[in-house]
């Protein structure tokens, strides 16, 4: 092989191979994007919205991912822009269908509208993704769905899987006292 076929190979070889400079690159913008994200999150804990959001934008800017998009959706849900985060909502799924927080969050988006059919799927998309923390919430949820539909046999069975998953989960615990107050009794 001559010397000019040599060097183009080299050439072409250290172009597409990350040298050390570009992934630490990669780590430090992974690392800054989720310090926003992150920060964003507790400002929005705080209800300070508005600053939130331009911290999420900051974060997706960089490196757009589920996490970010999730957060950002909320805080418009804290807003009462259901529309806007559903979207948002939507785009983490796009980015990791495997990531349960978009789906409850959809869910309980549709839910605050009034259209629980709606949440459904999307609350059993959240019990069923493989990456999710908080799978009681899902089924605390649906069953929030089954009492106002009063469907309370399996209003209780979703109760009853959130507080298998965390026992001490009180609005599981607060959904089982509404139960039984209402007189239900399993069959």
């Amino acid at each position: 092989m001559g010397k000019l076929a040599t060097a183009l190979l080299l050439f072409i070889f250290a172009a597409g191979t990350p040298t050390a400079a570009t992934a630490q690159e990669s780590k430090e913008k992974t690392r800054m994007a989720e310090e926003l994200y992150n920060t964003g999150y507790l400002l929005t804990m705080l209800g300070r919205y508005h600053e939130a959001i331009q911290l999420y934008e900051k974060s997706i800017a960089i490196i757009p991912t589920a996490e970010a998009h999730t957060f950002l959706g909320w805080t418009y849900s804290h807003m009462g822009d259901y529309k806007r985060a559903i979207e948002e909502a939507e785009k983490a799924i796009r980015i990791d269908p495997g990531f349960g927080n978009p789906y409850n969050d959809i869910g309980v988006y549709l839910i605050e509208q009034g259209k629980e059919d709606e949440a459904i799927p999307y609350l059993e998309k959240a019990m069923r993704a493989k990456r999710y923390c908080c799978y009681q919430f899902a089924h605390f949820n649906l069953g929030r769905i089954y009492l106002k539909k009063k469907m309370f046999e399996k209003a209780r069975q979703e109760f009853e899987k959130a507080l298998e998953i965390d026992p001490n989960y009180l609005p599981a615990h607060e959904g089982l006292a509404i139960l039984k107050a209402l007189g239900f009794r399993e069959s």
